[in-house]
C-alpha cells in the first residue's frame, strides 16, 4: 500500500471538500467525519511533500559546469515486447549521455543498440528473455566488471567501477529487482533484500557512489527510505519532484519506480523525465556533478536502531550478505 500514497492524498483532498462544503458541521458525526478525512490526508502528505518543491531540498544544485566533473546517465526500462528501438537511440543522440542503462533488454535489443558502441564502447551486456535483461553502455572506461544474481539465481546486477574525466573513480551499481506481486511476491521479500544488502555494502564507502534502475519500489516507501537511511545515499528528488516513470498509459496510476542515488560527492545539474519509446516506463536521465568536497556538506536521512534491526532481518530471511556486493573501485 506504499504505491497509491499519490492517490490517497488527492482522494482525500477531494473527500475533505466534499465535507465541508456538504456536512452540517454542527453535528459530532460530521465533525468525526471531517477529523478522520483530515488526518489521513495529513498522513499520506507526510510521506509524499518531501517528492515536491515545498520540501528542502537534500542535494544542492551544482555551481560547477566544468565539462570534465560531469556524469550524465540515462537509465531506460525499454519493455522487452517494445520494438521501438529507434526512439531510445533518438534520445541517446539526442542528450549524449556519458551512460546508458537498459532493463528489460534482450538480445534483440542488444543487436539494435549495437548503432551506439561507436560512440559508447565500453559496455557489460545481459541480454535475457525473463524481462530482466540489463545492458550498460558508456563514454567512459568501465572496469572490474560484474554481472551477479545477488537474491534470486534469473533476477543480474551489474557493478562497475567508472571512471571519471577527472580520473575519479565511481562505484556504480545498477538494479532491477523483481517487483511485489499479489499473487507470487506479495511482501516483496528478495526486492528488499538486495536493496537492504547493497545499502549495507555501500554505507561504508569512502568512494563516490551511485545506484541507478528500476527498482520496483516508489521513492516515498518505507523500504527506499531504509535504503537510503542505511546506505546514506542522497536523492536528487527530494525538494523538486516525484519524476514519476511508470505507468507511461495511465497518469493517474504513475509512480516513480526508477531511481537515481548518490554519494556526497556529487552536486546536481538537472534530473528529467523524457519522452516516451513506447515502453511502459519513461526514461529518466540525470545529470550530476563531481563537486567534492563541495558536495561533503549534504546529508541524507538517518537511520534509528529499530530500523538497523529491521534491515539485518531483511537480509537474514534471505540468506544472503552484504560481503556478496562486489566493491569496484575500492
Amino acid at each position: 500500500m506504499d504505491f497509491p500514497r499519490l492517490q490517497f492524498m488527492i482522494f482525500a483532498a477531494a473527500l475533505l471538500i466534499a465535507q465541508l462544503l456538504l456536512l452540517d458541521r454542527n453535528t459530532v458525526t460530521s465533525q468525526a467525519l471531517i477529523f478522520a478525512t483530515a488526518v489521513c490526508l495529513f498522513w499520506q502528505l507526510w510521506w509524499i511533500l518531501p517528492f515536491t518543491c515545498l520540501w528542502r531540498k537534500e542535494v544542492q544544485t551544482s555551481s560547477d559546469n566544468s565539462a570534465d566533473k560531469q556524469l550524465s546517465i540515462l537509465t531506460s526500462n525499454v519493455l522487452t515486447p517494445n520494438r521501438n528501438a529507434d526512439a531510445l537511440i533518438d534520445l541517446v543522440n539526442l542528450h549524449q549521455p556519458d551512460v546508458l542503462v537498459t532493463l528489460e533488454s534482450d538480445q534483440w535489443w542488444e543487436d539494435k543498440l549495437k548503432v551506439i558502441e561507436t560512440d559508447m564502447p565500453y559496455n557489460v551486456k545481459c541480454p535475457l528473455d525473463n524481462l530482466y535483461g540489463m545492458h550498460v553502455y558508456s563514454r567512459l572506461p568501465l572496469e572490474e566488471q560484474e554481472i551477479c544474481y545477488l537474491v534470486e539465481q534469473d533476477i543480474p546486477s551489474i557493478h562497475v567501477c567508472l571512471t571519471l574525466r577527472t580520473g575519479d573513480k565511481v562505484r556504480a551499481h545498477f538494479l532491477h529487482p523483481a517487483p511485489p506481486s499479489p499473487t507470487e511476491n506479495a511482501e516483496s521479500a528478495e526486492r528488499d533484500a538486495e536493496l537492504v544488502m547493497v545499502a549495507k555494502s555501500v554505507a561504508k564507502s569512502n568512494q563516490p557512489v551511485i545506484v541507478a534502475g528500476d527498482l520496483n519500489d516508489v521513492a516515498w516507501s518505507a523500504t527506499t527510505r531504509l535504503f537510503r537511511k542505511i546506505s546514506g545515499l542522497l536523492d536528487p528528488r527530494v525538494g523538486r519532484g516525484s519524476f514519476n516513470t511508470f505507468h507511461v498509459d495511465f497518469p493517474i496510476a504513475r509512480w516513480p519506480l526508477d531511481h537515481l542515488f548518490h554519494s556526497s560527492h556529487f552536486t546536481l545539474h538537472d534530473i528529467q523525465r523524457l519522452p516516451s519509446i513506447d515502453s511502459d516506463h519513461f526514461p529518466l536521465l540525470t545529470r550530476l556533478s563531481f563537486t567534492s568536497p563541495q558536495g561533503s556538506k549534504q546529508q541524507g536521512i538517518k537511520a534509528e536502531p529499530e530500523e538497523e534491526e529491521w534491515s539485518e532481518e531483511i537480509i537474514d530471511g534471505q540468506q544472503v550478505s552484504k560481503n556478496d556486493v562486489p566493491t569496484p573501485a575500492e
